[in-house]
């Protein structure tokens, strides 16, 4: 067993971190060729804009694994007709929110471009990404949901085939959109959200020639495998709309700070610290499906082993990405300082050394809270979230600002991944002990 389990381990988890740094791939390709056609003022502009991308983005991620998690346990129970219900259900709620978020784009994108923090100069580059992006938000929220339940229907090397051709479409789009056509910041934002159209294209093989009437037509959304949804999924969702909060909580410290250039410089940084969470998501979603099923077949042992699997990687995966940050910053900086302007390179370079030191802790955090949300500890990973977002991170940030400057507001990162760290620590241990009991819901 001790080999399968590691087999089984090894192909999620690899499988699944290559599909996140390709889906990391939508803001890191927009980040790289607004800086190329539209220069500091497009990467700022960007910057303002991401929030927005996150909120989506976490919106699906927590239809998707949430439904997912709840379907994967109920699979393991050989209850087929209630896991193809809770398909139906997350399909139907994503589109549900999608067309919400369309009319968002369409009569609330520049005031929202503004409340974030966007100037005279960038409001314009920030509203047309923005508005974009939420006109296309059903496509990126169920391409989240059908990646997640297609993964846990036994077939991640499709998913990461999905996420992987979808991203490198997004930068080949990118690249036409902005140069040949000249279409500007709407060009980069319309070629990002074609991408989860193409993705969703290749997952819909994994549900050719199945000879049953489609789940979304087969079964009604009702009100509790809603709330279940979305209970699962919810430290999947405050972790990335507390992501938003962060961007835009630092964006507008450092505008008062240093100006658009700073932002700039943050902008690169916040958008490889991006690459970075993207492959700990990578690693959290790879063992979702093998601790749901575990813990769905009363499995305690391979759980924890699962868990402690992961842990380690996590921490062998900062060191790679630290190591690597530190010795060629430099490099990647000046793929996105297009114009080579000396504060913008000195305000990054200092920004990364800082910064990444708290990936030591992330990764800890993000294992962490998946696993508490696939074993049906909800409420546990949900205070791990808003602890890593919210509850710690902002108030460091605006004391540390007032202290350190810029400095500080690099280093708030830092102490309150490590400060929620030793809090996730505490849970999963108490978990493994028993004060919150495999097999009961908190």
């Amino acid at each position: 067993m001790g080999k399968a389990l590691l087999r089984d381990f090894s192909k999620y988890v690899s499988l699944n971190i290559l599909g996140m740094i390709g889906v990391s791939f939508y803001i890191l390709a927009d980040t790289y060729f607004i800086a190329k056609a539209l220069g500091v003022n497009g990467i700022a502009a960007l910057n303002f804009a991401i929030p927005a991308f996150s909120i989506v983005h976490g919106i699906g991620l927590m239809i998707g694994i949430g439904g997912a998690t709840r379907y994967s346990i109920l699979n393991s129970q050989n209850k087929s007709e209630e896991a193809e219900g809770v398909f139906s259900g997350s399909l139907k709620l994503g589109s549900l929110i999608g067309l919400v978020l369309i009319i968002v784009g369409l009569f609330g994108s520049r005031t929202l471009s503004s409340v974030l923090g966007a100037d005279a100069v960038t409001l314009p580059l920030t509203q047309a990404y923005m508005a974009t992006i939420l006109s296309f938000a059903p496509f990126f929220i169920l391409n989240n949901t059908v990646l997640a339940f297609v993964r846990n229907d036994n077939n991640p090397r499709l998913a990461m085939t999905a996420m992987l051709v979808g991203s490198f479409s997004n930068v080949i789009l990118d690249y036409i959109f902005l140069f040949p056509f000249g279409m500007g910041m709407f060009g980069a934002a319309f070629a990002t959200s074609l991408s989860p159209i193409i993705s969703l294209g290749i997952l819909s093989l994994h549900f050719a020639g199945k000879k049953r009437i489609p789940a979304f037509l087969k079964h009604k959304m009702t009100r509790p495998a809603v709330l279940d949804i979305l209970t699962l999924g919810s430290a999947t969702f405050i972790t990335e709309v507390s992501s938003a909060v962060v961007l835009t909580t630092f964006n507008l410290l450092i505008l008062g700070l240093e100006g658009n250039r700073g932002v700039a410089a943050y902008g690169i940084v916040a958008n490889l610290a991006f690459v970075a969470v993207a492959i700990f998501t990578g690693l959290g979603q790879g063992v979702q499906p093998l601790v749901s099923r575990y813990y769905g077949l009363k499995k305690w042992e391979l759980v924890k082993k699962v868990k402690r699997y992961a842990l380690l990687t996590a921490i062998f995966i900062a060191l790679l990405i630290y190591a690597g940050t530190f010795a060629y910053s430099d490099t990647l900086i000046s793929l996105f300082n297009n114009e080579n302007d000396p504060a913008i390179a000195q305000l990054a370079d200092e920004g990364m050394k800082i910064y990444f030191l708290g990936f030591f802790f992330v990764g800890i955090n993000i294992v962490t809270a998946m696993f508490l949300s696939a074993t049906e500890k909800a409420r546990a990973a949900f205070v791990i979230s808003i602890l890593r977002g919210l509850a710690v991170i902002v108030p460091l940030a605006l004391v540390f600002s007032n202290i350190w400057q810029m400095t500080g507001i690099w280093s708030a990162f830092v102490l309150s991944e490590l400060i929620v760290a030793g809090f996730a620590l505490y849970l999963a241990t108490a978990t493994e002990k028993g004060t919150v009991i495999y097999g009961k819901r908190d």
